[in-house]
């Protein structure tokens, strides 16, 4: 039977494994450092918008990871920037009857385009995914997840292109656990998609008006459409998707604010910051293709000062962001 192997206890891989559990989908959860403690010890606070529960979880830390079997399926749901040292540390730990973690499926749940290509130096069998889901953890052994009815959608391939058994499979069990899903064979288009949506999310640590945060934010994911399709990513369009997503949407009064997506949540929590692999990766694009992406390098640099600078989100203005008028 399969099982899945959650690798990091944020919003995205406590939410899945609560919801795993609720649906009776074998799994474990790992994680490190006090969220996992909490969650193994007290169980975990999940909000939804029609109530809050207490659930016990499988949970353990990685110090002590469960013993691998040929049919786990591993599911990383790290920041792009703890994906070196993820896949460095799963990849090699044993599985039962003498293989190698690397030789099972990989699930790479995450922002940008970066996760993957990492993935695929250690593991042969990366199934990249995009998900769009509202969830917030900024409270130790909380999350919140606020969309309504499914949780959030997620668009699931083969990495770098295809589909088989084991992505239909895979997209069976997220649909049973709550998420809106569908299986494609081009899923670099649907990455490149989401990331058009994360390269605003750096401008919500900077203090604005919602109608200056809103006129700048799109100026930037106006730039990062036009470098992806001069990469020749092609980013994908949702009037393509074959699973109706009309009636979903983030609930009133579910916890879910707006102006704090996971970087602003990152920063409220003083961890590190995905910038590099959002605004830095199209800045990367930019200079491989020989074309100006300004407002993302400005974007990124300003960031990279407020980390540099210990700052707090809103300690800062948007005006002061350089290349911005």
């Amino acid at each position: 039977m399969t099982r899945y192997i959650i690798i990091g206890a944020g919003a995205v891989g406590a939410s899945l494994a609560a919801e795993f559990e609720t649906h009776g989908i074998a799994y474990v959860l790992v994680g490190r450092g006090a969220q996992i403690d909490h969650i193994a010890r007290h169980g975990l606070t999940y909000r939804r918008p029609h109530g809050t529960r207490q659930i016990r979880l499988a949970a353990v830390d990685t110090a002590t990871p469960p013993a691998l079997k040929p049919d786990d399926i591993l599911v990383l749901t790290v920041k792009t920037q703890d994906v070196e040292a993820a896949t460095a540390f799963w990849a090699w730990q044993p599985v039962e009857g003498g293989g190698l973690a690397a030789d099972l499926p990989l699930v790479t749940l995450q922002n940008g385009l970066a996760a993957e290509d990492i993935a695929l130096r250690r593991f042969a069998r990366v199934y990249a995914a995009s998900i769009k889901i509202p969830a917030r953890y900024t409270v130790t052994g909380e999350v919140v997840v606020g969309g309504a009815p499914n949780l959030g959608i997620v668009t699931l391939g083969l990495y770098p292109h295809g589909l088989d058994d084991t992505a239909h499979a895979i997209a069976a069990d997220l649909a049973t656990a709550g998420y809106l899903t569908e299986a494609r064979a081009d899923i670099i288009r649907w990455k490149a998609e989401k990331l058009i949506f994360n390269v605003i999310n750096a401008a919500e640590l900077f203090d604005a008006t919602p109608e200056a945060r809103a006129a700048f934010s799109a100026r930037v994911a106006e730039e990062a459409h036009a470098v992806l399709q001069a990469a020749g990513l092609d980013p994908a369009s949702p009037s393509e998707r074959t699973v109706d997503i009309s009636g979903w949407s983030v609930a009133e009064d579910s916890g879910i604010e707006r102006g704090q997506q996971s970087t602003w949540q990152s920063f409220t929590r003083g961890t590190s910051s995905e910038v590099d692999y959002l605004n830095g990766e199209i800045v990367r694009l930019a200079r491989l293709h020989g074309i100006p992406a300004p407002l993302n390098a400005a974007l990124q640099q300003a960031v990279g000062r407020l980390v540099r600078d210990g700052g707090r989100p809103g300690s800062v203005g948007l005006d002061g962001v350089e290349g911005e008028p």
